[in-house]
């Protein structure tokens, strides 16, 4: 039976009825799919990379996820076809060269998340040039024409994050992967300025001293304010890069989850570890209060009770300073939660002021260790959920669908229907939902239970089953926009009308 793109789902609230948390209408389910340190693509023709790509998101679809965040630019280089950037050495094995058939892997994992009503989010690490120093860069890496630009750091060869023209190629990349590529967000993690390294100094002085004052910092004591200014500036350029370009894309930030320890500053957390303002120095409350970036999704990764970051303290500090616009997600350790995922998820869940989780890494996650994969499907996430809705970008609900009918000349029951976009991107249809109601109860659109199906097609099969009498319900369809406004239902009619 073909599933037409459909999210298959028993109707639950006809054989069992959920006492607990009610199933949320919006929530990010996310996974972060890295590619650095990648052993396996090189291994693989195109087909059979294609293959394991597909089988995985299948996985991730069947668990719940509904949000993909795929490295593409793990070290200054592009899972994708560029032009400013080589081609990365964990998709071929060596930098430079381009995959068989002319193969663009975001492309693909854009086109086949979309079919499945998932979000794609393009990770990139902004900094890295090199995970290790006795990698090859191919000769046509921009550090052979540029050396100054670049400032080694133990086994790591960085971009300086003090010269504005490394700045400027860093938006030059995101502007270029946000207008060629269909991308719902674009995402950076925690790698700013590196973690430290016992012993031993970022060398950024002759830098410093260069454009210090420029930049309107004191040669003399202000190094930190000036580093921090640093990534400020660049967090606000592709921000403003962004919503230039398409203003439908958002853009989020997964930081290490200590912003600042109470010891350091009387808002801190009751923590004591590194943090991202002293030691990383990325202002991440900077960002959110000003409204830079979309989401954020520190990285939570501390065990409930770690004697020194506690990963409840933690989630309280983060829900408390979230801000007005940016949305809150958490960051789970797949690794580290394996005992307390049921304990670390409850605590997240029917807070309004957290959108969600996101789990590191996908490939953990899959491993189903403790059968996670399990709970989640059987406690968490037994209904597909929307994403977030984002209406400080835009809140206007796309049309309805309409001609709505149940056509049962085919080989199964099937329900169709017709619509109309909008004329403006936002307000392009993405995706339709469909539900299935007792017609003797009021139709309630909030009520997941009811939810059928997710489909990009303008039909889906209606449900069957022992039990289930499917021309006995009342059915309605909505419309769902890239923003994930949900439009009014339209009922179905038995037949064409």
């Amino acid at each position: 039976m073909k599933r037409l793109g459909c999210i298959w789902l028993l109707l639950v609230a006809f054989i069992a009825v959920w006492a607990e948390t009610p199933l949320p209408k919006h929530e990010f389910r996310g996974v972060w799919i890295p590619t650095v340190y990648n052993n396996y693509y090189r291994n693989l023709s195109v087909e059979q990379l294609k293959d394991t790509l597909t089988k995985q998101l299948d996985a991730y679809q069947q668990i719940g996820i509904n949000t993909i965040i795929y490295q593409v630019r793990p070290e200054g280089d592009a899972l994708y076809a560029s032009t400013l950037e080589p081609w990365s050495r964990f998709l071929t094995g060596t930098q430079g060269q381009a995959p068989e058939n002319d193969f663009d892997p975001m492309a693909f994992m854009i086109e086949e998340c979309h079919k499945r009503c998932m979000e794609f989010h393009a990770w990139i690490n902004p900094y890295r040039a090199n995970t290790n120093k006795k990698n090859k860069l191919t000769e046509e890496n921009r550090y052979y024409s540029n050396r100054y630009l670049y400032v080694s750091y133990g086994n790591q060869l960085l971009f300086n994050p003090g010269f504005p023209q490394n700045r400027a190629h860093i938006v030059s990349v995101v502007k270029d992967i946000v207008s060629r590529y269909d991308i719902d967000a674009l995402h950076m993690d925690d790698y700013f300025y590196p973690y430290p390294l016992k012993g031993l100094k970022f060398q950024d002085i002759s830098t410093y001293k260069r454009f210090a004052k420029a930049d309107g910092f004191d040669e003399a004591n202000q190094l930190a304010q000036w580093r921090r200014n640093n990534v400020n500036v660049l967090v606000k350029a592709i921000s403003d890069t962004i919503k230039a370009t398409k203003p439908w894309v958002r853009f989020g930030i997964s930081p290490f989850g200590i912003y600042r320890n109470k010891k350091q500053d009387e808002g801190g957390s009751e923590t004591n570890g590194l943090s991202n303002y002293d030691d990383l120095f990325a202002d991440t409350q900077l960002w959110i209060n000003e409204g830079w970036i979309d989401y954020v999704i520190p990285q939570l990764y501390w065990e409930i009770g770690h004697p020194a970051a506690d990963y409840s303290t933690l989630l309280y500090w983060w829900r408390e300073n979230k801000g007005t616009s940016t949305q809150l997600y958490i960051g789970q350790s797949v690794d580290r939660s394996i005992n307390q995922i049921q304990k670390k998820l409850d605590l997240t869940l029917g807070d309004s002021r957290i959108g969600g989780n996101c789990f590191f890494t996908g490939d953990n996650l899959l491993a189903n260790k403790n059968g996670m994969c399990d709970t989640l499907i059987a406690q968490y996430y037994q209904k597909p959920a929307l994403q977030p809705r984002f209406v400080q970008i835009d809140s206007i609900a796309p049309n309805s669908p309409h001609r709505v009918y149940m056509d049962l000349m085919g080989e199964e029951p099937m329900l169709k229907w017709e619509a109309i976009d909008g004329k403006k991107e936002e307000d392009k249809i993405w995706y339709y939902a469909v539900y299935a109601f007792d017609p003797a109860l009021p139709i309630d659109i909030t009520d997941m239970t009811k939810l059928v199906c997710l489909t990009t097609e303008k039909r889906c099969p209606l449900p069957q089953g022992e039990g289930i009498q499917p021309l006995c319900l009342q059915y309605v369809v909505t419309a769902i926009d890239r923003l994930h406004n949900e439009s009014d239902p339209s009922k179905a009619y038995l037949h064409q009308e």
